[in-house]
């Protein structure tokens, strides 16, 4: 049997699979905020939990908003900014005494919904997070890729073709990133640098529905940079299926008007790649973490 763990900024869920992918056990705790040993506790009392359940060891996958890094093993890029430069994977093989598996939680994301969700049966799949910020993860023919560098799939901190204005700066210290026109944030700074009024995300969505001309101007322009944005994937990835996650992957009005938009920037005369929502919901991280020992 699997555990799946899926360390969020302000969650932790755990999950425990049988042998054929069902689930039997799932939990939820708040995540200890910036407090490290905090975080390993909590960790390793939800897969006591899990274990005391299947009444057997089990194999451990860890989604972390991060990666290890390849080189020092450190975890690099959390926006649990608490995570950064700790050995997250060492010091809880130590606590567990076994090894276990660690990737991005958009990995995680993307593997779950290359599995069994909506990419199912495809033989590439790009998977994007479109939320606070915008990760993505690559599974070809049923397997993560990882990349010579842990990076696979990394969209979010490539600069954005084509900006229309000055390019917003990044916490990565670059300007001009996918994440900050296409994450929520930058939606919502994107209505207030052209409308003038500060919305959240789903506020814009939902005034946009209901025929705001602002909002849907504001969409509209998102739409065409989240085409633009995914069509330089498409040119080099050529994935089946793009399967988007996140709150923002709520907004129905993309998987119409985006594939409508991104023929224009990609380098074929046709495109059959397939813009699809997610059908695991906020599971995916956790069942891709549980997933991470299917090779």
């Amino acid at each position: 049997m699997k555990i799946g763990i899926d360390l969020g900024g302000s969650k932790i869920e755990a999950i425990l699979l049988d042998r054929g992918g069902e689930a039997l056990w799932r939990e939820r705790i708040l995540t200890p905020s910036g407090n490290y040993d905090a975080i390993l506790r909590a960790v390793a009392g939800l897969i006591a939990q899990a274990e005391a359940v299947a009444k057997a060891p089990c194999s451990v996958g860890i989604g972390a908003p991060g990666s290890p890094s390849p080189v020092t093993g450190l975890m690099r890029n959390c926006n649990s900014t608490c995570l950064n430069g700790r050995p997250l994977q060492q010091d809880l093989e130590a606590l567990l005494e076994r090894p276990l598996r660690v990737a991005n939680d958009a990995d995680c994301f993307a593997l779950a919904e290359a599995v069994d969700g909506a990419g199912r049966n495809a033989a590439v799949v790009f998977g994007v997070i479109l939320g606070t910020g915008t990760g993505g993860g690559v599974v070809a023919h049923g397997r993560l890729l990882k990349g010579a560098n842990a990076i696979g799939g990394e969209w979010g901190h490539n600069p954005l073709p084509v900006a229309e204005r000055a390019a917003p700066a990044c916490y990565c210290g670059r300007a001009g990133c996918v994440e900050t026109w296409l994450s929520g944030p930058g939606l919502s700074a994107d209505h207030a640098a052209v409308a003038g009024e500060s919305l959240d995300a789903a506020a814009i969505a939902t005034r946009a529905e209901a025929g705001d001309a602002a909002c849907m101007d504001t969409l509209a322009r998102y739409e065409a940079r989240l085409a633009r944005g995914l069509a330089t994937v498409i040119n080099i990835l050529d994935p089946d299926v793009v399967v988007l996650g996140g709150g923002l992957s709520n907004i129905r009005r993309l998987y119409a008007n985006v594939p409508r938009l991104w023929g224009a920037h990609i380098f074929s005369d046709s495109v059959r790649t397939r813009l699809l929502p997610n059908r695991h919901g906020d599971s995916g991280g956790v069942l891709g973490a549980a997933r991470l020992w299917d090779d």
